[in-house]
């Protein structure tokens, strides 16, 4: 981790509002943002945001979400994700996000923690709960 990863790192990004990213269960009519859209939004941004402050060979995992879904988003539009580190605790990175839709009004907040990882030592660990697993260990 680079020492740039730092409490007040911030950034944000515009993610489309797609069919993909819509709920479907009311109609075509009645197509908004679905809640795990945004989440899935929220993690991808908190991670690019990291990405330029970690050493070569790391990455990030989320390891907690407190989210707040706080208005509808309509198909078609857009939202910008504002992300802002707010402690860094060893490898653990916690952030504040605010999605706002681009009629510029707060359709979400979020708490949000990620954990910095050694790529290749998670590869290793994922590998043995993988070979537990086909072992039976997992009874």
């Amino acid at each position: 981790m680079k020492e740039t990863l730092a409490a007040g790192l911030a950034g944000t990004r515009r993610h489309g509002i797609d069919t993909e990213r819509t709920i479907d269960f009311m109609g075509e009519a009645l197509r908004v943002y679905s809640t795990p859209s945004m989440l899935r939004d929220i993690e991808h941004t908190c991670r690019d945001v990291i990405l330029d402050h970690l050493d070569d060979g790391e990455d990030t995992v989320g390891v907690r979400v407190e989210l707040e879904h706080l208005g509808a988003t309509l198909l078609d539009s857009w939202v910008d994700i504002s992300v802002r580190v707010t402690a860094v605790e060893g490898p653990r990175v916690d952030l504040e996000v605010e999605v706002r839709d681009e009629l510029g009004e707060t359709v979400g907040r979020a708490k949000h923690g990620r954990f910095v990882v050694e790529v290749e030592r998670q590869r290793r660990r994922l590998e043995r709960l993988a070979e537990r697993l086909r072992s039976g260990g997992g009874k």
